[in-house]
């Protein structure tokens, strides 16, 4: 029976960490428990790094970016000696239950604390909304928004100077921010790593937007294309004149990452972070506590770790119909 957990928050940062934090100690508080918050991710683990929390430790982070506890990767993890070492400190602090907020890589080592008999459930946290067993994930409703406004805002300067900007954003080997943000700002195309398209096609699209007679030409290319930004600028360098429309290149980067995140986040890691508390409390353990439709979804994290969610070609159909 578990009556102290632990908290982590481990791999990149995504807006809605807190309010996780916040739901899974509050939740945990109010069952009785004890909870420990873990700083730098499972490098705290292994080195003892708790902290005791209690109701006011995690009151006003609602509504912050980032994540209070920090985080960190850790080559030594990845052993089974850096995973007993975990084990080891936990159960001198009285800590005999964890909760891992993050995505792949943090649920994968969840995973393997589970695989070594240590009661842990996972909460889906990512911007690049590719972990299996979740319709969307944490941070990823801010993270596209912010990535909205930058190119909502580069429209309105490429269509004063008649210019066409291939705009990257983060995403890693997964395409959900890309394509959607370019279905939201309708912008002419998305280049994602589900579907090659080659800089000739870039091209292609660009010419056919100047020769339409549109005032500029917008293309949202993913961090994890085979063509990402640096290949296609490098493509085009030599290409001046050809296009219609003077070309620029914007990289988003972790710009994506930061900021306070928005309703629909701080909703969404107060329900997932109160669900896989509820979970453990229930007994259920090695789980990724995600979103389905509108309700809550446990999914092993067995079925989790070692894959990844696409896109759906049917939406990329859709703002390629939208572009025209």
């Amino acid at each position: 029976m578990v009556s102290k957990i632990g908290v982590l928050t481990s791999g990149g940062d995504a807006p809605g960490m807190n309010a996780a934090i916040r739901a899974v100690t509050r939740s945990a508080l109010d069952l009785g428990w004890e909870v420990v918050g873990v700083a730098h991710g499972y490098a705290g683990l292994m080195s003892g790094e708790f902290m005791p929390f209690t109701a006011r430790s995690v009151g006003g982070i609602i509504q912050q970016g980032g994540t209070i506890l920090g985080s960190a990767r850790s080559e030594e993890f990845k052993t089974v000696d850096g995973r007993k070492k975990a084990i080891r400190n936990m159960a001198q602090h009285g800590i005999d239950g964890l909760v891992v907020i993050g995505g792949n890589g943090s649920q994968t080592g969840a995973y393997s604390l589970h695989q070594m008999g240590f009661p842990v459930n996972g909460v889906a946290s990512t911007i690049d909304n590719d972990l299996v067993g979740s319709d969307i994930t944490l941070g990823v409703d801010t993270a596209l928004n912010i990535a909205l406004e930058a190119i909502d805002r580069l429209k309105t300067t490429a269509s004063s100077h008649n210019r066409a900007f291939l705009v990257e954003v983060m995403g890693r080997g997964c395409g959900y921010l890309a394509l959607m943000a370019a279905l939201a700002g309708g912008a002419e195309a998305a280049v994602i790593p589900e579907i090659e398209t080659t800089p000739e096609q870039v091209a292609d699209i660009i010419r056919k937007s100047y020769a339409r007679g549109k005032s500029h030409c917008i293309i949202v290319v993913a961090e994890g294309a085979k063509h990402e930004l640096d290949v296609l600028m490098d493509y085009f360098k030599d290409k001046k004149g050809e296009l219609g429309f003077e070309l620029r290149g914007t990289e988003l980067g972790h710009i994506q990452r930061g900021g306070e995140p928005g309703a629909f986040d701080r909703i969404l890691g107060t329900r997932l972070g109160a669900g896989a508390v509820e979970a453990m409390a229930n007994g259920t353990y090695g789980v990724l506590c995600g979103l389905k439709g509108n309700e809550l979804a446990y999914t092993p994290l067995a079925d989790c770790v070692g894959k990844t969610k696409g896109v759906s070609e049917s939406v990329y159909k859709l703002a390629s119909v939208m572009a025209k």
